[in-house]
């Protein structure tokens, strides 16, 4: 009995809101006394609505009271605490401070099972008994604890909100429906909690959907993932293979040249030394016989010196020395300028190549439908422009290449001197530019004269004879843009469109070669679209120009 009251006595001096002894202790108006941090940690709760309450007997206070530290009752704690009294120890249902407490229960607060959206009230197992067993409050609708039932109460009128103004987006009271509200779109605050389930729920499938659809695309981005790793790896070693094939090859090519030339050294120099030795030995029998002459010569006996002159002066026949002909410095210097000649050719192969090379990787694109748009801008375009030079090879013999960089062609009226190639264009006033085009590029044409046309054709376009095949737009290996001074003309597999836009000197040709796309646009202040195709493309393609008339130019337009 007597721990008993020693119990009830701390009870006494603890806190009802954090259940620990009273720290900078206050009274509020009804008499109860907190730790001065709880009582403003629960009145801020209820700042929104400006009514504060004590937490054990409801009494609400307008405005909030100002809060003073009880001196008398922290000496007094302060003396407690020196005595050895402690607060009690929560009981496994005591509320804690983030805990919602039992509106009904007086002193130490249990926490609460259940809130009354009726009674507006939350209750501990106990006191909740009575909604379960009394039909008084059967039909009362209980939810989880909330610490914010006071929002369901009509600021204004000071009753429950079970209606819902579909005007305003508000809930209001029965009072609120036939005041401020009056002729508003009205209904039951469950009929409007039904309708916007059913739209909740509605929204909640399009979300499970969008979900579906976002691991979908999430798992198709990794297999993408995947298959670009796979890729690149296999670029990677297909590239080393190549690289190392090519190393190889020219290593055995070094290797060749070494041999044949120090195989052919040791040719020359055994004839050399062959040669040597003949004209040794024939030294050493002039050494002798020149002996034996000057011994002869003397002689003092005459008959002695005429019978030994036939014999002695008989010479042999002298080895032919005709065949050397020296050339100083000039032995293998041949093999080592061809050589060079030949590195320059790589060289230029390489340096030509490897932009192809270099824009193939950098095209690599996963996410095509948000990057393979077409530019919209001028200034998008030039971001993929390409400096394109024409292939002496291909040019035909009547048109005149520039002497800078092979990038304008004029038709002339005299043949030029062009030495003959298999891929020359001989009929028709042609030219294929060096660079072949397999990703997304731009170029632009300048252009003069009565009949340009800016084409581009695959590289196995005809180049002889007079038939539809070696011409630019007369069959299915190119496409060509005919400019004249008032019109342009579409050509593909020799039928011809007409297209309509402004005439400009210049034309800008965009090609995405993956994608299948080819635009021909009319250049001036503004850049507008003449004609665009859309086709799959199965090779490399080339730009082109064809000259129709003499003194017609084309010029390929450097844009960086």
């Amino acid at each position: 009995m007597a721990q008993q009251g020693a119990q009830l006595d701390q009870e006494n001096f603890s806190c009802s809101i954090c259940l620990d002894l009273l720290k900078d202790p206050v009274a509020i108006p009804c008499g109860h006394s907190y730790c001065m941090s709880c009582i403003k940690k629960h009145w801020e709760r209820e700042d929104q609505r400006r009514i504060y309450s004590c937490p054990q007997c409801r009494q609400t206070f307008t405005p909030r009271p100002v809060l003073m530290k009880n001196t008398m009752l922290a000496a007094l704690m302060e003396q407690l605490k020196k005595t050895g009294l402690q607060a009690a120890p929560a009981d496994l249902g005591c509320a804690e401070h983030e805990d919602v407490a039992c509106d009904f229960c007086t002193g130490r607060k249990l926490k609460a099972l259940k809130s009354c959206l009726q009674c507006l009230a939350s209750y501990c197992e106990k006191h909740l008994q009575p909604h379960y067993e009394s039909p008084t409050f059967k039909k009362h609708k209980l939810v989880d604890p909330s610490e914010k039932l006071q929002e369901n109460i009509c600021s204004r009128h000071d009753e429950v909100m079970k209606m819902f103004c579909r005007t305003d987006q508000q809930s209001i009271c029965s009072l609120c429906s036939v005041d401020e509200h009056k002729g508003h779109d009205t209904v039951s605050a469950a009929a409007e909690r039904t309708e916007r389930q059913r739209k909740l729920e509605v929204s909640r499938l399009n979300i499970q959907q969008r979900i579906q659809d976002r691991e979908k695309d999430v798992k198709l981005l990794q297999q993408e993932v995947e298959a670009v790793s796979r890729s690149a790896d296999k670029a990677v070693e297909d590239s080393e293979k190549i690289f190392t094939e090519l190393i190889r090859l020219l290593q055995k090519r070094s290797s060749d040249v070494k041999q044949q030339i120090r195989s052919q050294q040791e040719t020359e120099m055994s004839r050399v030394k062959e040669l040597q030795e003949k004209l040794q030995q024939e030294i050493t029998e002039l050494k002798r016989k020149d002996a034996e002459l000057k011994k002869l010569s003397h002689t003092e006996d005459h008959n002695q010196f005429l019978h030994n002159y036939p014999s002695v002066s008989q010479l042999s026949e002298p080895t032919d020395s005709s065949s050397i002909n020296i050339h100083p410095l000039r032995y293998f210097e041949d093999v080592t300028a061809a050589v060079s000649e030949l590195r320059d050719k790589l060289q230029d192969i390489l340096k030509e190549e490897w932009t192809n090379i270099s824009l193939a990787v950098t095209e690599v694109d996963v996410l095509l439908s948000d990057t393979k748009t077409e530019p919209k801008t001028r200034a998008g375009f030039l971001k993929y422009s390409r400096e394109i030079t024409l292939d002496p090879n291909t040019v035909h013999t009547e048109l005149l290449l520039s002497s800078e960089g092979n990038r304008k062609v004029k038709r002339m009226s005299q043949q030029q001197s062009y030495f003959n190639h298999p891929e020359r264009f001989n009929k028709y006033y042609q030219v294929l530019s060096r660079e072949s085009l397999t990703t997304r590029c731009y170029w632009e044409v300048e252009w003069s004269g009565r009949g340009v046309g800016v084409a581009v054709a695959y590289k196995n376009i005809s180049r002889v004879g007079g038939a539809n095949g070696c011409v630019f737009g007369l069959n299915d290996k190119s496409v060509m843009l005919l400019c004249d001074s008032n019109t342009y003309t579409f050509w593909f597999n020799n039928i011809s469109t007409p297209v309509s836009g402004p005439v400009s000197s210049r034309v800008g040709v965009y090609l995405d070669h993956r994608a299948g796309i080819l635009s021909f646009y009319s250049i001036s202040e503004t850049m507008t679209l003449l004609h665009r195709v859309q086709t799959t493309f199965t090779q490399p393609l080339y730009a082109g120009v064809k000259l129709n008339y003499v003194g017609d130019t084309a010029e390929f337009c450097k844009l960086k």
